[in-house]
C-alpha cells in the first residue's frame, strides 16, 4: 500500500516551486497534484494520456475543447488524450489531483 497525505504533498509541491508535483508513478497510471493560484493562467497544452481531474479546494473554470464549466471542491473532470483544456477564471487558488493514463511522461 501507498498512502499520502495532502498537506504534504502539498507542502513538497510548495517546496519544489513547481505548480505539478507527480506523488505516484505505477505501470498504468499516474498520480498529482496540480496547484494554480487565484488570477494565475494555466499554461497548460494537451496531453498524450487520458486525464481526470478531482478538484481538491478552489474555484474556477475549465475549458476542455469547446466545453467550458464551472468547477470547486468535489468537482470532476474528465479530459480525454491529445483535447486543448485549460483552467481559467482561477478566483480561488486551485489544487487538483491528476490522474494520467497510462502514466504521464
Amino acid at each position: 500500500m501507498k498512502a499520502f497525505r495532502l498537506d504534504e504533498l502539498e507542502a513538497e509541491r510548495a517546496a519544489n516551486k513547481g505548480a505539478y508535483l507527480q506523488f505516484l508513478r505505477e505501470r498504468n497510471m499516474s498520480v498529482g497534484l496540480y496547484a494554480l493560484d487565484a488570477g494565475e493562467l494555466d499554461p497548460q497544452r494537451p496531453h498524450g494520456q487520458d486525464e481526470v481531474y478531482f478538484v481538491v479546494s478552489g474555484r474556477a473554470a475549465i475549458t476542455v475543447g469547446s466545453e467550458t464549466t464551472q468547477v470547486a471542491r468535489g468537482s470532476v473532470v474528465y479530459v480525454p488524450a491529445g483535447v486543448e483544456h485549460r483552467f481559467h477564471h482561477i478566483s480561488e487558488d486551485l489544487r487538483v489531483m491528476v490522474v494520467f493514463s497510462p502514466p504521464e511522461g
